[in-house]
């Protein structure tokens, strides 16, 4: 049996567009954008998101793409996702104190654009990895796919003993939907939340840094009508159903106690909480369901205050927050939610 390596996530990178605060977007751009009976519903939700400023590579306040193709919102994401990945690598790649040419396999998820050649071949390219770099790109998972990835990446440490690095990069700014009398909620909802962001994680065989003990998931492929995200003639239309926070409820303790106990910890030897903030509400729903202490969830609260839901690179904001707190995180659980209905954890602990 052969050399099995620790996958320890030895640095992050995180990097945004320019941000605006929710009330501007609300004046300057949501206010007209939903009209008659849908205004003052929509007022109400965007007040009530938990959200104060959010981040957008293409800003509503100063262009319009509600109207726009799906074709041309491809093409503009190819000219906004770049440098914002070739950022978030570059500052993980320092973080960790490696060379683009140092790294073995590349992840990239991201459902909000697709092209061939992809971010992962371009990024590639313009930072210099090795010809012989494997490269993987994980699209349409959508708020959960930074665990699948950071698993794929660990499995790959592990079994190989050379560095992985994930790219979680995510431009919902480019899928506003167009303009509609019609009372939509779940549009509503997802205009009130989403935003964008780049976060990188370079993962490497052992060393100081968070050790990745375990990547787990479960599925509930009865309610996969409940979370959708649709390829339209007017870019990508996401469908959230309320009944979410209810299937969440069912199954994240489960997965969460089955996860620690397989580790022999349990919840209060937890002290870091990365649980993806889909809204309020999933919070709400995971801490009741948890029993968390009253501040358990405070960097997934914050980060949503402060950057929105940014889909996948989120749960990576989360786990950036909590290793730069004083005192840093120790023992950290990771949870994300999506399709399918699908509910990932991840197991870290710190390790000097």
């Amino acid at each position: 049996m052969g050399i099995v390596f620790v996958p320890v996530i030895a640095g992050l990178g995180t990097a945004q567009p320019p941000s605006a605060s929710q009330d501007e977007l609300w004046e300057g751009f949501f206010s007209r954008h939903f009209s008659g009976t849908t205004r003052s519903l929509a007022q109400r939700i965007f007040a009530n998101s938990g959200v104060t400023r959010r981040q957008a590579a293409v800003n509503p306040l100063l262009e319009d793409v509600s109207d726009w193709p799906t074709e041309r919102r491809m093409r503009r994401y190819q000219v906004e996702a770049l440098p914002l990945g070739k950022e978030a690598v570059g500052r993980a790649l320092t973080a960790a104190g490696l060379s683009a040419g140092d790294i073995g396999l590349f992840i990239v998820c991201s459902c909000t654009g697709y092209a061939t050649p992809g971010l992962d071949i371009l990024l590639a390219r313009d930072l210099g990895m090795a010809a012989d770099t494997q490269r993987m790109f994980i699209g349409h998972m959508g708020c959960y796919a930074a665990l699948p990835g950071l698993g794929a990446a660990s499995d790959f440490v592990s079994a190989r003993g050379r560095p992985a690095l994930l790219l979680c990069a995510e431009l919902t700014s480019l899928h506003i939907q167009p303009s509609s009398a019609r009372v939509d909620t779940q549009q509503i909802v997802s205009h009130a939340l989403f935003s964008d962001a780049a976060v990188a994680a370079v993962v490497v065989p052992g060393g100081s840094g968070y050790a990745v003990r375990e990547v787990t998931a479960v599925t509930d492929t009865s309610t996969a009508d409940h979370m959708t995200w649709d390829v339209t003639d007017a870019g990508f239309r996401m469908g959230l159903s309320p009944k979410v926070p209810q299937v969440l409820s069912r199954h994240v303790r489960g997965l969460v106690d089955d996860l620690l106990a397989r580790h022999g910890v349990t919840s209060s030897e937890v002290d870091g909480w990365a649980v993806h903030p889909g809204g309020p509400r999933i919070l709400n729903v995971v801490e009741r369901e948890l029993a968390l202490p009253p501040l358990g969830l405070a960097a997934s609260r914050a980060t949503l205050d402060e950057h929105g839901n940014c889909s996948s690179p989120t749960v990576l904001l989360i786990l950036d927050r909590l290793g730069r707190a004083t005192p840093a995180a120790r023992r950290i659980v990771m949870l994300a939610f999506g399709p399918g209905l699908t509910l990932y954890a991840a197991l870290l602990d710190r390790q000097d």
